[in-house]
């Protein structure tokens, strides 16, 4: 991974989200994008008449808190040694991010609290990012530890081709990991054999440790976050189960639960 993506919105999220992916480029030795996102739609009013007009005074206002963002990230970007830019959109956060993800290798997306419990917007972001676009994309919350790559990893592994796809672009970063943890709930059905996937972690020299658990919870989503909390595992590897229509992201209930209640850094692909 040599092109990371971090969204930048000067939100409580943005200062760790930015940390990690700092702490990444350099163990990855990796060149960091910074996307700032100003959207313009949401300074267009529409009159009776079916018309719309710009409301110029509120633009000039973002335009401005943009300006300032900026000039902030690159303060502080100037005292760190990961090579760095920037790039700007003004539509739709998730379109921007996934135009612009095109060429990277990992999209890094914070998850905001609010009233106690993570945002239901930042979740859906994640989710509309994560669908929208053919690299992995890692959701980190606020409580996310310095370094987390390096430590434990757990892979949730049900056989699909989501989850394979999740192992796949999870590999660059599982080499760092201390420990790999691959965990798969017993839940019935014909599921690729998680020992094939052991197998294909080992021809890339990571060697883990299969668990199988059953499913002693009301959801595979609720024993998935029990599995995370016996593995101590810092960080976790999932599909990303759902689909998108007309940016319309309808996530698959494991999906959205982790989401919702990560413990830790999660790195989803569909």
């Amino acid at each position: 991974m040599r092109s990371l993506l971090v969204y930048a919105d000067g939100a409580p999220s943005t200062d760790t989200s930015l940390n990690t992916a700092l702490d990444l480029a350099r163990m990855m030795a990796a060149h960091l994008t910074l996307h700032i996102n100003t959207p313009l739609r949401r300074f267009i009013a529409m009159d009776p008449f079916g018309g719309g007009y710009l409301i110029a005074d509120a633009l000039a206002e973002a335009q401005q808190r943009e300006e300032a963002l900026i000039a902030r990230l690159s303060a502080q970007m100037a005292q760190e040694d990961v090579p760095w830019d920037s790039v700007t959109s003004t539509g739709l956060i998730a379109d921007g991010l996934a135009d612009a993800a095109r060429l990277a290798d990992l999209v890094i997306l914070g998850l905001n609290r609010l009233e106690g419990r993570t945002d239901p917007d930042s979740v859906g972001l994640v989710g509309d990012v994560v669908l929208a676009s053919a690299c992995p994309v890692l959701a980190v919350p606020p409580h996310a530890q310095p370094l987390f790559a390096q430590g434990t990893a757990m892979v949730a592994w049900s056989g699909t081709a989501e989850s394979a796809n999740a192992l796949r672009a999870a590999v660059p970063l599982l080499a760092h990991a201390r420990a790999v943890k691959l965990v798969t709930i017993v839940d019935g059905g014909d599921a690729f054999p998680a020992t094939d996937a052991t197998r294909y972690l080992s021809r890339h020299n990571i060697h883990a440790e299969l668990i199988e658990r059953p499913r002693e919870y009301g959801t595979i989503g609720a024993a998935l976050s029990a599995a995370a909390e016996a593995a101590s595992a810092d960080w976790i590897v999932m599909g990303a189960y759902g689909h998108s229509r007309f940016r319309e992201t309808l996530f698959g209930g494991v999906t959205q639960q982790l989401l919702e209640n990560a413990p830790c850094p999660i790195l989803l692909s569909h």
